[in-house]
């Protein structure tokens, strides 16, 4: 006979324990909350209506952008609300949607930034071919494949979880409900489940993480028969890319890929990846890169025109 499940709530325990703090992190989020909504769909809207959505590379910045805005949607508002309540609680079911959501589309995003790195392998190792090979129809594919693989992914992790029983201390130490944090208060043993925890979101980030590197060196290796100016926009395109895959894959690698225990440190390593990447992805792709200025001038600039004519 199993034990029985009788916590009904989780109180969450947060980034901090001191009041002024805690108006101080809530005025930052505001911000960065704001700021992601306001690059993001600016992102969005401009490759939507300029030719770049042709582009299979702005095709899944457009699913990134997409992914990034509803990912901090299930984390930012919530710690927002806490930071400023008494009682930072979540109920047992909110806890568990949250934690299938966050899983669901931290997984998806995984998968579209491996999508994104085969894109740029395709346009710059194989660009006689890329037209054919990077068709609609297979952007289309690889995009499905992303959401159905975030879907498997989140669904594990969820079914790992919602059978433990929690019959004791209910104060989970993080700022969302997630699986390692979840297993340390489980009145049962939870090492097995730890390792398949790991196995499933440690190894899933690895594997892609090798393979994002494995076509960068590739690419790297590719461009260096090119011409200088042809060498230097290839760089442009991929260094954005790399930068955003390191801020997204590193601090995940770190809290996933080890066995489940937890450090102080996980609360601030989570942020990087679920407020300050989604904060910096249209930056670093706007900025480091003359389309997308071009489609923001056009779109935006033109927009301004007309209403000032």
């Amino acid at each position: 006979m199993g034990k029985k499940n009788n916590v009904t709530v989780f109180i969450l325990l947060g980034l901090s324990q001191n009041k002024h703090i805690e108006i101080l992190c809530f005025v930052f989020f505001l911000i960065c909350y704001i700021a992601i909504w306001m690059g993001n769909l600016i992102t969005m809207i401009s490759i939507s209506r300029t030719q770049l959505l042709d582009q299979p590379m702005y095709f899944f910045l457009n699913y990134l952008s997409l992914c990034d805005l509803c990912y901090t949607s299930t984390v930012i508002p919530k710690l927002m609300t806490d930071l400023l309540a008494e009682r930072k609680t979540i109920s047992y079911s909110n806890c568990m949607i949250q934690l299938f959501i966050i899983h669901f589309l931290g997984g998806t995003e995984i998968f579209i930034l491996t999508g994104m790195a085969y894109d740029r392998y395709m346009a710059i190792c194989k660009p006689l071919h890329y037209t054919i090979i990077m068709s609609r129809w297979r952007c289309n594919a690889i995009i499905i494949a992303c959401y159905s693989g975030g879907l498997v992914h989140s669904a594990s992790q969820f079914l790992l979880t919602i059978f433990l029983p929690f019959c004791g201390p209910n104060e989970i130490d993080h700022y969302f409900c997630d699986v390692f944090p979840l297993l340390k208060l489980a009145c049962a043993d939870t090492y097995r489940i730890g390792l398949l925890v790991i196995v499933n979101s440690g190894l899933i980030a690895l594997v892609s993480f090798v393979i994002v590197m494995v076509s960068y060196l590739l690419i790297l290796y590719t461009i260096r028969a090119y011409p200088a100016e042809s060498r230097s926009k290839a760089l442009s395109t991929c260094s954005s890319h790399v930068t955003v895959v390191v801020l997204f894959f590193v601090p995940g690698l770190f809290i996933y890929i080890r066995p489940p225990i937890i450090f102080p440190e996980d609360k601030v390593f989570a942020l990087l990846y679920t407020i300050i990447a989604p904060l910096l992805n249209p930056l670093i792709y706007t900025l480091r890169n003359l389309e997308m200025k071009n489609a923001l001038r056009k779109v935006w600039c033109h927009q301004w025109f007309l209403e000032g004519k």
